[in-house]
């Protein structure tokens, strides 16, 4: 269904919000500022914040992943060969929504997270959002070509690796880290960790 221009702006509102947030922590800490602050920043009211916020850390969590278009991921994905198989459409769309930004950001939240533990659930939320995501996205591409059950096998499949990786209990090297500053010489590649892990699912496993 085609989003109305009214949708579009609350969208950007929340996204708006939710970066500023994000921002302000990474630089000030999560008592650093108040909801007053932020919403002055962004130039509009406490009560638009509560349209689209619970609290701040709500807002925080959001911001680390409001780097990803949907729309854009969408459209990009509908441009494959109509005889990709759902695991090409899954590695595409993991690809395009998995930015280097994107898992950079989730990994700071991950570190503010311990420093802040109330920001924990909201962490564990946003990446709810983001598999939510693309298992709708991927439903809607293969168009009822595929089990639903192996649609969201896959899914889960991915991002229940996805998450020890960005909170660094795999020996992978995030966007932006090198050998140097890690603390095992074995780690590997950001792209050779998903390599890996389809190449598992194309095997079955």
């Amino acid at each position: 269904m085609k989003r109305t221009l009214r949708h579009l702006k609350k969208e950007a509102t929340e996204k708006a919000l939710a970066r500023v947030a994000f921002d302000l922590t990474m630089e000030h800490g999560l008592d650093g500022f108040t909801v007053e602050e932020l919403v002055q920043q962004v130039g509009c009211s406490r009560r638009t914040f509560a349209n689209y916020f619970t609290c701040k850390e709500e807002a925080v969590a959001l911001g680390a992943i409001s780097v990803t278009n949907t729309a854009e991921l969408e459209r990009l994905l509908t441009q494959l060969p109509e005889n990709a198989s759902l695991l090409d459409l899954l590695y595409e769309l993991v690809k395009m929504q998995l930015t280097s930004e994107l898992i950079g950001r989730l990994h700071q939240l991950v570190i503010l997270s311990r420093t802040y533990p109330v920001l924990e659930p909201h962490y564990l939320a946003a990446m709810h959002r983001l598999q939510t995501q693309a298992q709708e996205t991927l439903l809607d591409l293969s168009n009822g070509q595929y089990d639903e059950i192996y649609t969201y096998l896959l899914i889960s499949a991915i991002y229940g690796t996805v998450l020890p990786l960005i909170e660094g209990r795999l020996h992978v090297l995030l966007p932006g880290q090198n050998i140097a500053s890690h603390d095992r010489s074995d780690a590997v590649s950001f792209d050779h960790f998903m390599e890996t892990v389809f190449d598992h699912l194309r095997k079955g496993f």
